[in-house]
């Protein structure tokens, strides 16, 4: 067995949609606005684990997004094999971090807003 999708909740799929694949360059899996649909995946694995960008227009998805998100709690990770330069890059397509790249034991880690009511923790394994 393997992932095939996840899902992470968000604000506004449409918004998401577009940080998704604007700023952090996933490609469109599927994506159907009128019904509020947008599947997500990486450029680096096509044929990975999908991201189901769900809108939070019920009471668990919210409570579970807000209460992550105020407790400054990251829903989802992302790797990349260069966090320094993906920190940049985002940077200066204005994404906030609440957290800069820092060293851990096991790599380095930073935490950004997706903007669409989200913390994501970017690492870098060593």
């Amino acid at each position: 067995m393997k992932i095939a999708m996840c899902s992470i909740p968000v604000t506004d799929p449409i918004k998401a949609f577009q940080f998704y694949t604007k700023i952090l360059n996933f490609k469109e899996h599927l994506y159907l606005p009128e019904y509020q649909l947008a599947i997500v995946i990486s450029p680096e694995d096509s044929q990975g684990t999908s991201l189901l960008l769900e809108p939070n227009d019920n009471s668990i998805n919210k409570n579970y997004q807000e209460g992550a998100y105020n407790s400054s709690l990251p829903i989802i990770v992302f790797s990349t094999k260069d966090i320094n330069q993906e920190y940049n890059r985002l940077k200066d397509l204005n994404v906030t971090f609440i957290k800069e790249p820092t060293k851990q034991d096991w790599g380095i880690e930073a935490i950004f807003d997706d903007s669409c009511g989200n913390y994501i923790q970017l690492v870098q394994i060593n």
